[in-house]
């Protein structure tokens, strides 16, 4: 992700990076393995660098310095490290009181707009079963993926029934309620997600594919130019995208 910020933000004319901040035990900061001209590599922030806003997809273990840092220098944060406990999940919404942030689990403005859309056709069919299928690349270690949870629970809250998320090994006759899952895993598939919504005669197919690893990166980029300046407080991607 590093790399694909880098090579977003070259294209881009409204923000610049100003520092890469590495682990103080990474090569990079001795030898980058980007090449991004004029960008400092370095384990801390120069006081002088003028930045604004602190995107960070350093991952959980990373992620509690790169919230200190973000509170420490008053710059607004931009995360997607997944896998937070509940602790840093706890310090992320505590730290909203002090300045603004926005975390993702997926920086995709297509997911964002196909969780809106599958939240609203599901309060609108509330009695329709729900399946949520995603495909990944072989080496993906979690499944369901935390974007298929995230759509799960988008549906679930915008029904209101609290109806449970099914587990993957359910066996026998589908429940009267739950949603459901289904995972595949294969090939180097970056991504893709599809919830259906299944009536008796008729379904609706919801479905998102990502094709380039950096649209992550593009979508982070536009999250952070938008909270640029925003008062402290959680921000999502529908935020960013006015919906």
């Amino acid at each position: 992700m590093g790399q694909a910020l880098l090579d977003a933000a070259a294209e881009r004319t409204d923000l610049a990076i100003v520092a890469a901040l590495v682990r103080a035990d990474a090569s990079a900061a001795v030898e980058p393995a980007v090449d991004c001209p004029g960008v400092p590599f370095s384990t801390s922030l120069a006081d002088e660098t003028g930045a604004q806003v602190l995107v960070d997809f350093s991952g959980a273990a990373g992620f509690d310095s790169a919230l200190e840092l973000a509170l420490e220098r008053k710059l607004a944060l931009v995360s997607g490290s997944t896998g937070l406990s509940g602790r840093q999940s706890a310090s992320l919404l505590a730290a909203s009181e002090r300045i603004p942030v926005l975390w993702a689990a997926n920086f995709s403005l297509g997911v964002a707009v196909l969780a809106h859309v599958a939240a609203e056709a599901s309060r609108l069919l509330p009695d329709w079963d729900c399946e949520i299928l995603e495909a990944h690349h072989r080496n993906k270690q979690d499944a369901p993926s935390g974007t298929a949870l995230m759509l799960g629970e988008r549906v679930r809250g915008a029904r209101g029934t609290g109806e449970p998320l099914l587990p993957l090994d359910r066996k026998g006759l589908r429940p009267s309620q739950g949603i459901g899952f289904s995972v595949m895993r294969g090939g180097d598939i970056i991504g893709e997600h599809e919830v259906r919504l299944v009536g008796s005669g008729e379904r609706i197919e919801l479905v998102h594919r990502a094709t380039d690893r950096r649209l992550f990166a593009r979508g982070a980029l536009v999250a952070a130019r938008w909270l640029c300046g925003r008062e402290p407080g959680r921000y999502t991607l529908e935020s960013v995208l006015g919906l």
